[in-house]
């Protein structure tokens, strides 16, 4: 008989806010620094006795007044289900979900037009830490994410966001078309992509902006394609006719950033 393979414990609870939380391991040096720099809830930090550098680590665990609890390289890799920990792990939260309201004051407090990302279908983890680690770069406000359909804020996801997803806020929502209706009363501006679409360049993303990003395999939805104010198309040239959900986001996105500085910059 064959032993079910571990997998990284997961469960929701609500922060000291009462914002929803998805509690799982966070693994990796780069991830577990970011998350506790931004103090996000961590609740025992798990460190290997056969890795050395983490003296940081452990020394601003502490400080926070988080345990640190000793085990091996082995016991860190069944925990973390075979993941890339470098000889750390935290138990904790990845990050905290807030509301779509939340992230509309984020960018109204910076006395910016808001630029967001909405995925639509994006299942796969490493897509979705890559899309929020380039959203954040981009200094988006934050990411929209359904309920259903969609990736979470789980182990993968901060690995993959290079710490991101501690500071990028992320809303999930029950509804996408729904929230792109909202969105829209508050002079918010939304972009499907469509080979048929407008050049992405010769579109006006100086005001409140969202990106919909769609699946690999499936792109975006009926609804949610009908729901968008405008479609955009990139260029493509080769023989491949479609890109990685997180690097069409970052073309979108950096596009955005440069029309913004513009006037900025005159």
């Amino acid at each position: 008989m064959s032993q079910k393979k571990s997998q990284p414990r997961m469960s929701y609870s609500r922060d000291r806010e009462g914002k929803e939380t998805e509690n799982d391991r966070i693994a990796g040096r780069n991830p577990v620094m970011e998350a506790l720099r931004s103090g996000a809830k961590i609740d025992m930090l798990y460190v290997s006795q056969e890795s050395g550098g983490l003296r940081e680590i452990i020394q601003l665990a502490k400080s926070k007044d988080i345990p640190v609890k000793v085990v091996t390289e082995a016991k860190l890799t069944q925990m973390t289900d075979g993941a890339v920990h470098q000889g750390v792990a935290a138990e904790g939260a990845c990050g905290s979900y807030v509301s779509l309201e939340e992230l509309l004051q984020i960018a109204k407090e910076k006395g910016e037009p808001p630029l967001l990302v909405l995925c639509d279908g994006i299942q796969d983890p490493h897509n979705l830490g890559a899309i929020i680690r380039t959203a954040e770069a981009a200094g988006a406000h934050g990411v929209v994410i359904p309920k259903r359909r969609s990736a979470s804020l789980t182990l993968t996801v901060g690995k993959t966001s290079a710490g991101a997803a501690s500071w990028l806020p992320v809303a999930r929502v029950p509804n996408l078309t729904a929230a792109m209706e909202i969105l829209k009363k508050y002079g918010v501006w939304i972009y499907g992509t469509d080979a048929g679409g407008t050049m992405y360049t010769q579109a006006d993303f100086t005001g409140g902006t969202a990106f919909v990003i769609g699946s690999e395999g499936f792109g975006i939805s009926r609804l949610v394609r009908e729901t968008c104010d405008a479609m955009l198309r990139l260029p493509m040239r080769g023989k491949v006719n479609s890109l990685n959900a997180s690097v069409a986001a970052g073309i979108f996105l950096y596009e955005a950033v440069r029309q913004r500085m513009v006037p900025a910059a005159k």
